[in-house]
């Protein structure tokens, strides 16, 4: 009978593993975590000191060998962190700049990854505004003009993308690079195809960077015109490592009408403008509500708040998106509304703020917005 798969027997694979130039195996030394089992799926961290980016493909190989040669692992992925103990000499250009530097691969160097054409951030200063489902029916009517478009879920804690596109399966990997999942068109990519949907993910800041850093760098793009990421929501270290790391060409803020979103996202805005992000426009999500009975409009969250915003800092206003049971249930069911109807009503309100963001890029970059603070 064969052994059941734990994290235990996972544990013990890895045990068998030592890094090169090490005296103590991995899980010894104290740099395996984060491991998840998934339908005969593994994936798990392995943390490397920057001095040992150039064995780091040697360490995912051995890692992922000995997993694999377990009975019942479909697949293994490793995903290689790393991060300076203390900041480098001389701190870069920013403010609030985190002290451990992400690492990885690639990522001892400095310059800012670009895997598409254009990067378009979509953030928001806080959870709950519907920025994914904004986030997704953006880079599918973007896609709908001709490009070619890729998505990345950059929220490691909460991932969203699995559920809004309705698949779940592990990427596989060329032995270099992962390569991302197509859908709808799209090319995507989420730390959520590797770990249970309930499944918390327990890491530490410098860990979290490095993830995003590597889905940045060591996923397989291929040949994007645009690549939309959903950022996380608020304004800590995992967005000041997309701001500071990613060659952006700018920022989509997403928002409701009411006051306490406009707060957060007012804070969303100071910080691209800190790091020398371009804000592309401000859409107002959950404008106002129709009733399917009656036909009546309720401004349920007030109105009218974002495109106020928009113009007191001098960002573009992109538009408004209704509160729609229509959208809500064909994100749920991971059909996206601009997939399921591209020529509906509700996928006009992506595709008009679409064209205002592809709009936006053809024009030279302006001076950020300016923060006016009362």
């Amino acid at each position: 009978m064969a052994n059941e798969l734990t994290d235990a027997t996972v544990t013990a694979a890895l045990a068998t593993v030592t890094a090169p130039g090490r005296d103590t195996d991995l899980v010894t030394a104290g740099q395996v975590s984060g491991i998840v089992i998934k339908d005969g799926h593994v994936g798990f961290t392995i943390e490397i000191d920057p001095a040992e980016k150039g064995h780091a493909d040697a360490i995912r190989a051995a890692s992922e060998g000995a997993v694999k040669a377990l009975d019942g692992v479909l697949s293994a992925t490793a995903m290689l962190t790393a991060h300076q103990a203390t900041p480098q000499a001389g701190p870069q250009a920013g403010q609030g700049q985190p002290s451990p530097q992400p690492g990885g691969g690639e990522a001892a160097s400095r310059e800012p990854l670009k895997p598409a054409g254009h990067l378009i951030a979509v953030a928001s200063g806080k959870g709950g505004v519907g920025k994914s489902t904004t986030a997704i029916n953006l880079a599918l009517a973007i896609a709908a003009t001709g490009q070619r478009v890729g998505i990345l879920d950059a929220d490691i804690y909460g991932p969203s993308l699995p559920r809004l596109i309705g698949q779940n399966r592990k990427p596989q990997s060329d032995g270099k690079k992962i390569i991302p999942i197509d859908a709808w068109g799209l090319q995507t990519m989420s730390i959520g195809y590797l770990v249970a949907e309930d499944a918390p993910t327990i890491w530490r800041g410098p860990m979290v960077m490095s993830a995003i850093e590597q889905m940045l760098r060591d996923v397989a793009w291929d040949n994007l015109d645009v690549l939309i990421i959903d950022m996380p929501p608020g304004t800590g270290d995992a967005q000041l490592t997309l701001s500071q790391r990613a060659a952006l060409s700018g920022a989509v803020i997403v928002s409701t009408p009411q006051d306490l979103a406009l707060i957060d996202a007012r804070k969303g805005l100071n910080m691209f403008r800190k790091v020398n992000v371009p804000v592309l426009g401000i859409i107002e999500n959950m404008s106002h509500f129709i009733c399917p009975d009656c036909g009546g409009r309720h401004d349920v969250f007030g109105h009218g708040g974002a495109a106020a915003e928009a113009a007191r800092i001098g960002a573009p206003f992109l538009g408004e998106v209704p509160l729609e049971m229509t959208i809500r249930a064909t994100s749920d069911a991971g059909t996206p509304v601009v997939a399921k109807d591209p020529d509906g009503p509700h996928a006009a309100h992506y595709r008009a703020i679409a064209d205002k963001v592809m709009g936006q890029l053809a024009t030279p970059p302006k001076a950020g917005p300016k923060i006016v603070m009362d």
